[in-house]
């Protein structure tokens, strides 16, 4: 394999040594596993203890000093896969679960499965060393292993995977992803307890998102790069708009079930509308009402000779209106059982569903702009989702604000020029150099799901908590799986799912925008946060993200 190329930005970055906290500091034999009480599901608990009877109601547990020899006697050998999108410090995380085996036995030994949990079932690995990881450390993408999306879910595939686990004789697989990926993990490790196969299984919380967290996982990792990155791209416009003065622009940001990206990217840039989806499902708002809000800050701003402005858009907002959440879990259903000829128009689909959904929704998919309803339409994911990334929600915004203002002008309660402009930032965040912080997170969460692995925990997902203090004085354990899991409905049947944590509207962070929009929407609040700084004061480039600030507060 030829080496990676290497900027001169990279170069510098390989030389970061990652700070571990002083739990993980010492020999893997001098750390030992402190269980707490048996833990039980977010809800639907007696339907997930039948589902995952061996692994169900395992207990926290907390890594702390004490002796522990036996791990130096385990000769172990673990994989390790990369699993959905990318999100910057997956690399580090690798290093991290290397390193910790390495320290602990020098005979350890990892594996890599090539292009994500496709890799496994065709049992394409690589064999990691230190030479091959070398030019990796600290450094953004997931081209190391490659990823993949790809769901492991039926008896054969179940049972490729465990072959492939014997013949390769793993005694561990840390499967770092999100939270579809860390469901199919508990799915794994209760088929592998089932089996009687000693092989354990160990998620690492892994999406730019921010869906993935709770109070045991303060954030997961490649949001704080991620939001630094896309900070810097709005500052920018927000800087651009201050100056021209003449354009509204419309920014939609990554975040395809949750609003995290937007609040927290709207806590490090100020502009005037931050439209929080969690926040228009509470207060079940249709897609008029959206517009109006819209349209009323255009108003004012229009009056004291403000042309200009900024809002942001999280990607899934469409999914919050209530009015389109109902018709999108109509189509879902509508189209998981429906039997399309492969030369089935698009018009030909929407004829089809206009038919097949009740008269409301029918109605409402008719009004919506003909190009969105076609994205609506358009194939879901793996897991069934709704490829909101392609639905240009920003363009249906302006599209009905301008409706909406030449309405206004009619009545002669507005009488400017609107000017629109339209960007997604999604891509351009996942795959960034990490910040320290995630560069120091991603080491720590593989150290410590490797010290769960050699401690033969299996179903848990690896926790670092503690994160607005000096890494040192983080604290390291693990999380059952199946205590952040609850029954969703999926592709029309319903499925246990880690539950995904949304923008809490009673949380401090919320609270705090609450307390500022009104002054963003008419003043002048702009911050312009620039890029991210790797070297210099430990103030400018190790502050984490705004969002954790006023949680830990």
């Amino acid at each position: 394999m030829s080496r990676i190329q290497c900027s001169e930005i990279q170069i510098e970055r390989r030389k970061f040594k990652p700070q571990l906290p002083d739990t993980l500091k010492s020999d893997p034999a001098n750390i030992k596993i402190k269980r707490g009480s048996a833990t039980n599901s977010i809800s639907n608990q007696e339907e997930l203890k039948a589902i995952f009877p061996n692994t169900y109601g395992l207990p926290l547990v907390e890594l702390v000093k004490g002796k522990n020899l036996e791990i130096k006697k385990k000769q172990l050998k673990v994989g390790v896969v990369l699993s959905g999108g990318q999100a910057p410090g997956g690399h580090n995380v690798i290093a991290g679960i290397f390193d910790c085996l390495k320290k602990a036995n020098a005979k350890n030994s990892l594996i890599g499965f090539s292009g994500g949990p496709s890799g496994i079932l065709e049992n394409k690995y690589k064999v990691i060393t230190e030479k091959t990881l070398h030019d990796y450390r600290n450094t953004g993408g997931f081209d190391f292993i490659q990823s993949g999306r790809t769901k492991i879910e039926t008896p054969e595939q179940f049972e490729k995977v465990k072959n492939n686990l014997i013949e390769n004789k793993l005694n561990a697989l840390v499967i770092i992803g999100g939270d579809d990926s860390n469901t199919n993990a508990a799915f794994l490790a209760e088929f592998m307890r089932a089996n009687n196969i000693d092989c354990n299984v160990i998620g690492v919380p892994k999406t730019i998102d921010g869906d993935l967290k709770n109070k045991y996982i303060e954030t997961s990792f490649g949001f704080d790069t991620a939001t630094k990155i896309y900070a810097e791209l709005a500052g920018n416009i927000c800087r651009d708009a201050y100056s021209s003065r003449k354009y509204w622009h419309f920014i939609r940001l990554m975040g395809r079930s949750a609003s995290h990206i937007t609040l927290e990217v709207g806590f490090k840039t100020q502009p005037n509308i931050v439209l929080i989806g969690e926040e228009i499902s509470a207060k079940k708002m249709t897609l008029a009402q959206v517009v109006d809000s819209i349209a009323d800050i255009i108003v004012r701003r229009s009056k004291e000779g403000k042309k200009y402005g900024i809002v942001l858009v999280p990607e899934g907002l469409i999914e919050f209106i209530p009015e389109i959440k109902e018709l999108i879990s109509a189509l879902n259903d509508a189209l998981a059982s429906a039997n399309f000829p492969n030369d089935f128009s698009i018009e030909q689909k929407k004829n089809f569903l206009y038919e097949k959904l009740p008269s409301n929704l029918s109605n409402l998919l008719k009004s919506i702009p003909s190009q969105i309803a076609s994205q609506l339409l358009l194939d879901r994911d793996p897991h069934g989702n709704v490829l909101v990334s392609q639905i240009e929600t920003e363009k249906l915004l302006i599209e009905m604000t301008h409706k909406k203002l030449a309405q206004l002008k009619k009545e002669n309660l507005y009488d400017d020029k609107f000017a629109a402009i339209t960007h997604f930032f999604g891509y351009e965040g996942r795959c960034g150099i990490p910040t320290n912080f995630d560069a120091n997170y991603t080491y720590t969460l593989g150290y410590n799901a490797a010290i769960l692995a050699l401690n033969g925990l299996t179903s848990y997902i690896s926790s670092i908590r503690n994160l607005v203090k000096p890494p040192k004085q983080w604290i390291c354990g693990g999380v059952p799986i199946t205590m952040m899991m609850n029954i969703e409905r999926r592709k029309g049947h319903n499925r246990p799912v880690i539950q995904k944590t949304l923008v809490d509207l009673n949380g401090k962070p919320f609270k705090q925008f609450q307390k500022v929009k009104d002054k963003w929407a008419i003043e002048e609040c702009y911050l312009f946060p620039g890029p991210i700084q790797y070297f210099g004061d430990s103030f400018i480039t190790d502050m984490t993200t705004k969002t954790l600030k006023y949680e830990q507060k």
